[in-house]
């Protein structure tokens, strides 16, 4: 009788306890990032009324097996598991909202150990910081001041991200020039194409460059010079083979690679090299253009975005795009093994395995898809279904309880 009793209540906890994680399932149907969980149950030690004995070994023929005999003692939690599927992308219009498309986790910086999350709505902080809705730093690799990741995404190397919007970029003189596309090779002999080109000194300040392109009696040859600034040097020749191919290109008196050069009034000298090439002499229009200048005038940080890599550029008042840095990505064996800590952050636990952090869209890691926020992955559906089959559950160990008391009742009223 008493066994009956406390199966019916082993019943009652573990259906309370199903009902907790559904119903904390529901509150969070609209937590950005939130991973639903589900309850498994197993029954507990059973009382073992009569052993199992095998045939008689005397006479078979007279005597079989018998199959034990067990009274099951009630039912208890197995298990309560996480279910990492991902929720669906809400697109937003923040920059700094960004949502992982697959498996992965942001990493921050919380105290002296890192935790984990799906929850990409970022922001930045007064010293622009990519920060987390908590303050907690978002970590990631920093770019160096010409744009440059670190090879080496390790760990170890993981840094806060900045992003300080109007923050400088310092001005860069012009250091190279490519050239492409084509010289006419029906052109005859003083057959002259001039290209304007805007060259940036050290301190931003910009002077108007023309190269002049001039066919020779060569055949398969023009000559360039540099004009257009006081003081300007800079001249030579650029040789073709029979099929239009650059066979060489020489700079003053030969020298190689070809470059020119100007002193502005009160900064340093400039010496840009010249990279042609790119350029042919092939029959047809001269459409010979530079599409690489480098060099820029100061600017500042007006916007940035994240690409599918998490990598972030910075948009510049100047024109120019640089690389900031770029979010790191986490991946567990197990994530199914994580600790929850609250707060949609998690933290390594000893079945989750060791986080494997690297760049986005490698070794199994998802994509970041900018201005988006991935949403709940909890199913109305699926947990209001959930929540009758449990309601049921309850009411009937309910049930067994209320017999059960009946039943002692009336073995009590036997002594009247």
């Amino acid at each position: 009788m008493m066994r009956s009793l406390f199966s019916a209540v082993s019943g009652l906890r573990t259906h309370q306890t199903r009902m907790d994680v559904i119903g904390n399932n529901v509150a969070n149907v609209n937590t950005p990032g939130f991973k639903s969980s589900r309850v498994t149950f197993q029954e507990v030690f059973s009382q073992t009324l009569r052993g199992a004995s095998s045939p008689s070994d005397i006479d078979r023929e007279a005597r079989g097996g018998v199959n034990p005999m067990q009274v099951g003692l009630g039912v208890t939690t197995a298990s309560i598991d996480t279910n990492h599927s991902s929720g669906n992308l809400q697109p937003t219009s923040r920059m700094t909202d960004v949502a992982i498309e697959g498996s992965g986790f942001f990493v921050v910086q919380d105290g002296s150990t890192p935790a984990f999350t799906r929850v990409g709505a970022f922001d930045t902080d007064g010293d622009g910081i990519l920060v987390d809705s908590e303050g907690r730093k978002v970590l990631g690799w920093v770019a160096d001041p010409t744009g440059a990741l670190p090879v080496d995404k390790s760990e170890d190397l993981l840094t806060p991200i900045r992003i300080a919007i109007g923050s400088n970029m310092p001005a860069q003189a012009t250091t190279l020039i490519k050239w492409d596309k084509n010289l006419d090779a029906q052109a005859v002999e003083g057959t002259v194409k001039t290209c304007p080109v805007t060259v940036f000194d050290s301190q931003g300040a910009t002077h108007a460059v023309t190269i002049t392109f001039e066919k020779t009696a060569n055949p398969n040859e023009w000559t360039w010079t540099a004009s257009g600034v006081p003081g300007i040097t800079g001249d030579g020749v650029l040789t073709f083979d029979t099929n239009g191919a650059l066979i060489s290109a020489t700079g003053t008196a030969g020298a190689t690679p070809p470059t020119f050069s100007f002193t502005p009034v009160g900064t340093a000298t400039v010496t840009v090299e010249l990279v042609f090439d790119s350029v042919t002499q092939v029959a047809g229009p001269s459409t010979v253009a530079a599409p690489v200048v480098n060099g820029c005038s100061t600017g500042t940080l007006e916007s940035f975005t994240f690409d599918s890599k998490g990598v972030i550029s910075g948009f510049y008042s100047n024109g120019r795009t640089r690389v900031l840095g770029q979010l790191a990505i986490a991946n567990f064996a197990n994530p199914g093994g994580l600790l929850k800590m609250g707060k949609s952050l998690y933290r390594q636990s000893n079945n989750s395995g060791a986080p494997d952090i690297g760049e986005a869209g490698t070794s199994g890691r998802g994509t970041v898809a900018p201005c988006s926020l991935e949403m709940s992955n909890v199913d109305l559906a699926e947990e209001f279904t959930q929540m009758i089959i449990t309601q049921r559950g309850f009411q009937a160990n309910s049930r067994i309880i209320t017999v059960a008391d009946e039943l002692l009742q009336e073995l009590v009223s036997l002594k009247r």
